[in-house]
């Protein structure tokens, strides 16, 4: 297996007008696609709009929208109006918050979303139902809060599944001590989710195990992932949600130097 490429993933709630005053330093610094989030005060959409309109090459990438919220004839509709460049776009899907017929409802979307004419979807998948959905009916799975080995063990499991499968997994990433108190949160709050506490204890980790805490564990981190996974998105932890801070987590950690 080839080894995998490198994204970089940033919150919803950062907005499209300081998504664009950073995409082009993403571009230049090599990563592969830039992922958004879309939460209920952040339009992935709109930002990776924002995003295509001042790169050439960068790829984009929602991750993920919950379907139960953002039902898929509404995201292809917005995709459409946005003139969102099809060639460079992934539509990252997720069931949502409601447990019943998460399964149908994932699997509804990922058809509507491939008759509507986008050609690649990725599936949130934190259950094995749920990536082999994405295996065997999207494009792949994008895996969370999973650490290098068990991400190695789930992306064997889809590839049998599909050969062509893509799995991508987002690591949670703070390269300075004034951000390692937000990832401490965010960490401490996904550990108290039922399912994922669950997960976490099926795989025998604590969940700062599936993070990267310092830049100094940055390189050893990738190493174990890019071997384990098609993409790594270095899901960007940083002190505050300002411009500066994310440049200069782009420009530590991009695969080009800039």
């Amino acid at each position: 297996m080839s080894r995998g490429v490198v994204s970089i993933g940033f919150a919803g709630s950062l907005g499209p007008d300081a998504v664009a005053r950073i995409a082009p330093s993403v571009e230049a610094a090599g990563f592969h696609t830039l992922w958004i989030n879309d939460t209920p005060d952040g339009d992935a959409l709109a930002a990776l709009a924002a995003a295509a309109r001042v790169t050439t090459t960068l790829r984009l990438a929602t991750g993920v929208v919950p379907v139960d919220r953002r039902p898929p004839s509404r995201i292809a509709a917005e995709v459409a109006s946005l003139a969102l460049p099809l060639d460079r776009l992934t539509i990252g899907i997720g069931s949502g918050v409601a447990k019943e017929g998460a399964l149908a409802r994932v699997g509804e979307a990922i058809a509507v979303l491939h008759d509507a004419g986008l050609p690649r979807v990725l599936v949130g998948a934190l259950g094995p139902r749920m990536r082999r959905l994405g295996a065997e009916r999207a494009e792949g799975v994008l895996l969370n809060w999973v650490p290098p080995a068990e991400a190695s063990v789930q992306a064997e499991e889809a590839r049998a599944r599909s050969a062509t499968s893509h799995v991508a997994v987002y690591v949670r990433t703070a390269i300075v001590d004034a951000a390692r108190e937000r990832l401490d949160a965010e960490t401490a709050r996904y550990a108290s989710f039922p399912n994922y506490a669950a997960n976490f204890a099926r795989m025998g980790v604590d969940a700062a195990d599936t993070t990267i805490r310092d830049v100094t564990e940055l390189g050893g981190a990738l190493e174990a992932y890019t071997a384990a996974v098609d993409e790594v998105v270095l899901r960007a932890i940083v002190p505050d949600d300002s411009v500066s801070a994310y440049l200069d987590f782009v420009r530590r950690t991009g695969p080009t130097p800039l």
